[in-house]
């Protein structure tokens, strides 16, 4: 499965993710480099740390000497010559990658969000991976992943990889699924340009409506595994702590809300697509969803995914040569009249279907919305060309 992208020189980085089935005695051996990388990725954090505080500048490579080569000659840390190497060294540039994003962050060096301080590994996260460069893998020709000290891992290929990977991230997720994810990059020829153009009104009732008429229903994944997810939580919460039932029942909690969010992932890839191949341009309201996921309102928020799905058309009109603006959260899309511009004031949510004072035309809310939005996207983007356009007025 592609899971996500970025720019990367004349092409684009991707990940493509697919399922393993390590052996017993491999997930052994997974387990043990889990924890190796864990504990060089705090060492090197704390010697960071520590040099920050005494004043010290120290080089990567000294970081990288004193907590892997120097390291391993200790009683303390002699058991790291048990994995691979190359697990050791990623773990350690992690760590680096970490601190620099941060005083990139402090900065205004980073763009995006403030990233906080990095945060040391715990052994109690459910959640763990290493990472490995060319010389620590390779896809044999038997089509199993060989990782080094690991042995051959079996994979189930869904879809071929486009071209020679660079790296590969193995996971094992809170539900005990192992995974490995493959960087590679791709050349994708951009589509065939199309003269159709779509505004998108995101909503909860129904997920989204376009501003050609069509309407996306809202599959609720959550809500409908809902029942299910509170008799697994429920039954979690009554095993005693630290039995091997209570870890059997969390494992179960896990497999649930992963075949939700699996569920969610997969739609939001289908429908994204479908949109990016049918439309030259897409535009989409710029929602605070961090801020209404504060809200009472905040269990469907979460359960529609607004986030991925236009991060998911972003990252697509950039692989296909396609357009993605995102309308001025601010823009009143529900108070403007797609047909005269008047604007008729903010409207409680219980109204779907309001009359403008100007025209006397009877609007749905939501089609109406996306219209809106599409003329601001249209708007936005001349200008950015160059040209002056305004909003009827």
């Amino acid at each position: 499965m592609c899971v996500g992208g970025r720019l990367y020189g004349a092409g684009v980085q991707l990940r493509y993710r697919y399922r393993v089935y390590p052996t017993p005695g491999q997930q052994d051996m997974l387990v043990r480099s889990f924890g190796c990388a864990r504990v060089v990725f705090n060492d090197a954090l704390r010697a960071r740390q520590d040099a920050y505080a005494a004043g010290v500048r120290l080089s990567d490579t000294a970081v990288q000497k004193q907590v892997v080569t120097e390291a391993k000659r200790t009683p303390a840390r002699v058991w790291l010559g048990e994995v691979s190497s190359v697990v050791l060294v990623q773990a350690c540039q992690d760590a680096r990658r970490a601190y620099r994003n941060w005083f990139e962050s402090l900065s205004g060096k980073r763009k995006g969000r403030r990233v906080g301080a990095p945060r040391f590994r715990s052994r109690k996260d459910t959640r763990q991976s290493i990472r490995l460069t060319r010389n620590g893998f390779s896809v044999r020709d038997n089509r199993t992943l060989y990782i080094a000290k690991v042995g051959e891992l079996k994979v189930a290929w869904s879809r071929e990889l486009p071209s020679e990977p660079s790296s590969v991230t193995v996971i094992k997720d809170s539900a005990g699924r192992y995974f490995a994810s493959f960087v590679v990059e791709t050349t994708d020829e951009p589509m065939p340009e199309l003269d159709s153009e779509v505004g998108i009104d995101l909503g909860l009732t129904t997920f989204a409506v376009l501003s050609d008429g069509k309407v996306i229903e809202s599959p609720k994944f959550f809500r409908r595994a809902e029942r299910k997810l509170r008799k697994a939580q429920q039954n979690l919460s009554r095993k005693e702590k630290g039995s091997n039932n209570r870890a059997k029942a969390r494992i179960k909690v896990a497999r649930a809300h992963a075949r939700v969010a699996d569920a969610r992932s997969e739609w939001a890839h289908t429908q994204s697509t479908m949109i990016i191949r049918e439309n030259q341009a897409v535009f989409v309201e710029d929602l605070c969803v961090a801020g209404l996921a504060r809200t009472r309102l905040a269990k469907s928020v979460h359960d529609a995914g607004w986030a991925m799905f236009t991060r998911l058309l972003e990252e697509k009109a950039a692989r296909y040569g396609r357009t993605f603006v995102k309308v001025d959260r601010w823009f009143p899309s529900s108070q403007l009249c797609s047909v005269c511009g008047v604007r008729d004031g903010r409207k409680p949510l219980s109204v779907r279907v309001w009359t403008c004072l100007g025209c006397g035309v009877v609007h749905d809310r939501d089609l109406n919305a996306a219209r809106n939005i599409l003329a601001a996207g249209r708007a936005e983007r001349r200008n950015a060309c160059g040209e002056t356009v305004s909003l009827p007025a």
